[in-house]
């Protein structure tokens, strides 16, 4: 047979079909993928969609266009929250963003000893709710504060309230990504700066800030949303001053006006939405600044400098330790401040108004099935985004839907979630209300974050595995259990504790879906603030910090004992 017969023979021949093209591994894999972006859809973008409809609705359900906006701007009170937002959140941006660059200055710069301990303590805000600080203010700084004349005849139900509060919670967010951007450097700068004569002070200006910029404006627009967004601390200690948060939830909870509600919510979408935007601008200008040739920079011995910054890191850790004290301390005390004797009976929540124990234990189920649901799922639709082959457009409507949620602010969500979810021709109505909501509403509200780390896991490891695997005709879902999953166990393991601990003290993304069987810890100590139950409610608040710190020491133990068997690998 000639050539030219093969050939023809060979273009002859029938074309596979679509659906051979794939395996029976792969196409099942991909039908997983396909309903992890359908579950995203259902539980991101449909109940924001249904905020945004709710926004332009009359209580009629009428199309009435921006005149709920209109009706917003007209009323003093309302229009009056947006310029009280933009100066707290203005406010505590400055201070966080400053003293967050002097302590990360201090930790990742200078020779100071006793770093790991002060890194320590700086970050255990973290652990607590926002409502703890606003409630260890009270009592420091309130009418009964043992620190009262400090104000000099100042309220600390305000704006003073809010600022403190807002830095304290939001201070370890910021200090990690200034150490982030304060890690990275290259000492042959600082070599050329020294060989070229340049004073301390030039080469701090021209070397060691341009390099920190983009974390430092990094910086100022997460702390700018966090405090824009927060409900927490304003609602205990911001007394008449409102905010938009918590006309959010004047209007929703105490009016029963979801309209009003839905479009206050919208205008607060916007700071975070540019926060956003900004934020994935300053992640890829950030990268360009790192190169291979980079030369790790060792600090130099500077006696008053390491001095100063010593009294400086003492003086931060006190402060916090004193705010974090202080609410431990009124926790004990039998009747403040008429009786201070140590007692237990403000941990009796069972006599109070907020949910009693039957709350905590309901955080600690809520945010158990967080952990376990979450991490599963968020961590095996990474790998499917990353490594199966094919199903782009699956993948790109999936990575769309996950990077949702770092825009929305939780009780934005919380609040889509109600009208989505209780409509009445909606099938999933049956969630509203039950555990099951709350478990949905958390993990979505910090999808975000664990899905990025998941994927950056992921990316580094070789795809030749798969490959190899394949040709051995061995199941991709073999290869994720017996390879994937043991190498990436660092990753599933923070993000398992990321959630379990943001479950435990969110209060904004709950506080609108919790029902009366649900009652959440972090909610019981609002209601139990609310009822005037100030030293229960700071009993509560100590208690979701002591286990979020249990939660960190069991990530701990675990990842020591798991990660012994299944990181030797990596060691020679």
């Amino acid at each position: 047979m000639s050539q030219s017969s093969q050939s023809l023979t060979l273009h002859a021949s029938p074309k596979p079909s679509w659906l051979s093209r794939r395996s029976f591994d792969e196409w099942s894999l991909g039908g997983i993928l396909a309903i992890g972006v359908l579950a995203l859809f259902i539980c991101v973008v449909l109940p924001l969609y249904t905020l945004l409809s709710k926004s332009v609705e009359s209580k009629a359900g009428d199309f009435v266009g921006l005149a709920n906006f209109a009706k917003f701007i007209e009323t003093p009170s309302l229009y009056s929250s947006i310029s009280n937002s933009l100066l707290i959140a203005f406010l505590s941006t400055i201070i966080v963003t400053s003293l967050s660059f002097l302590t990360a200055y201090g930790i990742s710069r200078t020779r100071i000893p006793l770093k790991g301990v002060f890194k320590t303590v700086l970050v255990l805000p973290i652990l607590a709710p926002s409502l703890l600080p606003a409630i260890s203010l009270v009592y420091l700084f309130g009418n009964q504060g043992i620190l009262k004349e400090l104000l000099m005849g100042e309220s600390i139900y305000g704006p003073i309230g809010i600022v403190i509060g807002s830095c304290f919670w939001t201070f370890p967010h910021a200090l990690m990504i200034m150490l982030t951007a304060l890690a990275n450097t290259d000492a042959r700068l600082y070599e050329s700066a020294e060989v070229l004569g340049a004073s301390p002070m030039r080469t701090f200006f021209t070397v060691t800030l341009p390099a920190a910029k983009y974390g430092i404006i990094s910086v100022a627009f997460v702390v700018f949303t966090l405090v824009i967004t927060d409900f927490g601390v304003p609602k205990v200690i911001g007394g008449q001053f409102n905010v938009l948060a918590t006309d959010i939830y004047k209007q929703v909870i105490g009016q029963q006006n979801f309209e009003m509600g839905a479009t206050v919510s919208v205008i607060l979408l916007l700071p975070a939405v540019l926060t956003f935007i900004t934020d994935r601008w300053l992640q890829r200008k950030q990268s360009a600044l790192l190169t291979s040739k980079a030369v790790p920079w060792t600090a130099p011995q500077r006696v008053w400098i390491d001095r100063g910054f010593l009294i400086l890191m003492l003086l931060v850790s006190g402060v916090i330790l004193s705010i974090i004290g202080m609410a431990i301390y009124a926790s004990l005390v039998t009747f403040w401040p008429y009786n201070l004797a140590l007692s237990l009976n403000n941990y009796n929540f069972d006599l109070m108004d907020g949910g009693g124990w039957e709350s905590y234990w309901n955080s600690i189920q809520m945010a158990a099935f967080t952990a376990l649901i979450g991490t599963g799922f968020i961590f095996f639709q990474s790998y499917l985004v990353a490594k199966l082959p094919g199903f782009h457009v699956l993948k790109w409507f999936f990575h769309l839907f996950a990077i949702l949620p770092l825009a929305v602010p939780g009780l934005v969500l919380g609040l889509a979630y109600i009208f989505f979810f209780n409509a009445p021709d909606n099938p999933l109505n049956s969630i509203y209300g039950t555990m099951t909501i709350l478990v949905v509403c958390t993990i979505s509200h910090f999808y975000t974050v664990c899905h990025l780390t998941a994927t950056t896991a992921l990316k580094q490891i070789d795809s030749e595995f798969e490959s190899v695997s394949a040709s051995l005709k061995v199941p991709q879902i073999k290869t994720f259990w017996r390879v994937t999953l043991p190498v990436c166990m660092p990753a599933v393991l923070d993000i398992a504790s990321y959630l379990f601990v943001n479950a435990m003290t969110t209060v904004s993304a709950v506080v609108f879906l919790y029902s009366y069987n649900t009652s959440l810890a972090s909610v019981a100590v609002l209601n139990m603030d609310d009822a005037g139950d100030i030293a229960p409610a700071a009993a509560m608040a100590v208690m979701i910090m002591l286990t979020c710190m249990l939660a960190r020491i069991l990530h701990w133990f675990l990842g020591s004992v798991l990660l012994k068997h299944t990181q030797t690998w990596r060691h020679r």
